[in-house]
């Protein structure tokens, strides 16, 4: 019989309760379990049983708690004793007053969350905390009065914004964000889920050298090819199954989805829409942006001054280890119903299969 799956000890992540079977019918995505009405039986159409997900909590608050970065983990750590970064531009005076967020970027990690912060940060309307401060997951105990205190000072007229990817998958988070300011705008970057999960493997496989091939950890069984959607790196790009749980609190009109390819391929395109979106004059353009070559990604540049241009650190555009094509066969087919449904809820089209064929 083939081998059982490793354990989470064997993966370097602590032990979990075991997983509960879904209730028939609870949300449509335990759709092993029956009575999920239309959308269970358009899936099943697509996987096998065995590969169904089932929405659980404790695994979306055990993703939530994954850290990022060594470095974002520091900063984690400075934004919980209080203390947070000036965002906007350089010749903003440190005065005026710290108000709650009117807007977030909610995700999702390793989409390319850091690059969208650091070039609305260079907005002068905008005031944004540079590390962290995963108060909708985390933090969240330490009371609204805690989080205020975490923002920077804005002047009238000027946004205040924080970055936590985790929130995206976080299942608490919508209804406590919700709680603390239903107009607030959300903005969500995603990836191709392949490269996404690749990326986020490449990551902590840099802190953790010793942990298993990403072929082990992607399978509950290699033979039979049945993905383990259990695995962070996985799941977390299950982006309709995420989105469901913030469209229950936000309408559409609240949520804005960059795509982090054209994040790469045109950031100035990118960025005019998120600053249309937030209200904001385009103040960002292309002329903010040259690629660097070495690292494959645009860098930001100041026009305005003489300073050095600001590239992001060595923890992104990290080279990924190469995986096997037949498993990428397998992710890419495992994610396309879950990519399409994720197109018709949010009514764009964000072409990852088309760019997978063009390979």
């Amino acid at each position: 019989p083939p081998a059982p799956p490793p354990d989470n000890a064997s993966r370097g992540e602590p032990p979990e309760p075991p997983e509960q079977p879904a209730t028939p019918g609870v949300d449509g995505w335990g759709l092993a379990s029956g009575g999920g009405g239309a959308r269970d039986a358009w899936f099943r159409t697509s996987l096998a049983p065995s590969e169904m997900i089932t929405a659980q909590s404790a695994l979306l608050e055990r993703e939530a708690q994954e850290s990022s970065t060594t470095d974002e983990e520091l900063a984690g750590r400075r934004a919980a004793n209080g203390s947070s970064e000036r965002g906007g531009a350089a010749s903003t005076p440190d005065y005026g007053e710290k108000k709650l967020p009117q807007a977030l970027i909610i995700g999702v990690k390793k989409g390319g969350t850091r690059a969208l912060l650091e070039a609305i940060r260079v907005h002068p309307d905008v005031r944004a905390v540079g590390v962290e401060p995963h108060f909708f997951d985390r933090n969240y105990e330490k009371g609204l009065e805690w989080y205020r205190n975490v923002m920077p000072k804005t002047l009238d007229g000027q946004i205040t914004m924080e970055k936590t990817p985790s929130y995206f998958v976080t299942n608490e988070a919508p209804k406590r964000i919700h709680s603390m300011a239903k107009d607030i705008k959300l903005i969500v970057v995603v990836r191709n889920p392949v490269t996404r999960a690749i990326s986020d493997y490449t990551q902590t496989l840099s802190k953790k050298p010793e942990i298993p091939t990403f072929e082990v950890l992607a399978f509950k069984n290699r033979t039979l090819g049945l993905i383990d959607a259990s695995w962070s790196a996985i799941r977390i790009g299950i982006y309709a199954l995420h989105l469901e749980n913030w469209l229950q609190y936000f309408p559409l009109s609240q949520i804005l989805f960059v795509s982090g390819e054209r994040l790469i391929v045109d950031p100035a395109g990118e960025m005019a829409k998120v600053q249309d979106f937030l209200g904001l004059k385009r103040v960002v353009t292309d002329k903010h942006f040259y690629f660097n070559k070495t690292k494959g990604f645009p860098c930001l540049k100041k026009p305005e001054d003489s300073s050095a241009p600001r590239c992001l650190g060595k923890s992104k555009g990290r080279t990924h280890p190469r995986i096997d094509p037949d498993v990428i066969h397998r992710l890419r087919k495992f994610y396309k119903p879950f990519n399409m449904m994720f197109y018709q809820m949010t009514g764009q089209d964000f072409q990852w299969e088309k760019e997978e064929s063009d390979k």
